[in-house]
């Protein structure tokens, strides 16, 4: 894996949704760097990717309530486990559980595997709240998916609160997990 500055310069074969996030990063004025790889089904992928952008890869889930009412993208660091109970109290919705497949294509124009908070850039309806563990706004980076599984971004934290957030028109809910057994 190598770690490039910016888009590809060549986007011939990729995913028009990961094109379109290099596109709105780079109207933003948002600087990044970039590693292409193979999809990380293993911790051990996710480490080797974390070692070349030298920062942590988010954890980021897609969840909804029972009723399929409210959705949730909720960002955490990689090495923090999920606890529902303990995210519940936190946003009054109980019966938490992983969103549909075909939710977060409809809403966020993601697939499995490849949830970032990239995909809020295609939540025109404003369908989803983003939920933020207090430990990622903490980082100087945050490690995402341009939209797709091949390939994981570096981008300063605080651009993605103070540039891309606003322009999105997302409002994150800061929560606190700790995460542990």
């Amino acid at each position: 894996m190598e770690l490039f500055s910016g888009r590809p310069e060549n986007t011939e074969g990729r995913l028009q949704r990961e094109v379109r996030t290099y596109d709105f990063l780079d109207e933003l004025g948002i600087e990044y760097k970039r590693t292409d790889h193979e999809p990380a089904n293993t911790m051990e992928a996710c480490n080797e990717i974390d070692k070349v952008l030298e920062v942590l890869i988010c954890k980021n889930l897609f969840l909804c309530n029972r009723q399929k009412t409210q959705y949730y993208l909720l960002m955490m660091p990689g090495d923090k486990k999920f606890k529902t109970k303990e995210l519940s109290s936190q946003i009054n919705s109980a019966r938490l559980s992983f969103a549909d497949a075909d939710d977060m294509l409809k809403f966020l124009d993601i697939e499995p595997g490849a949830v970032s908070i990239m995909g809020l850039m295609n939540d025109k309806e404003h369908a989803v709240q983003l939920l933020v563990d207090e430990d990622v706004k903490k980082g100087e980076y945050i490690g995402c998916h341009p939209c797709v599984c091949t390939s994981s971004l570096k981008i300063k934290t605080d651009d993605i609160f103070n540039k891309f957030l606003p322009k999105v028109g997302h409002e994150p809910v800061v929560v606190h997990l700790v995460g542990e057994d």
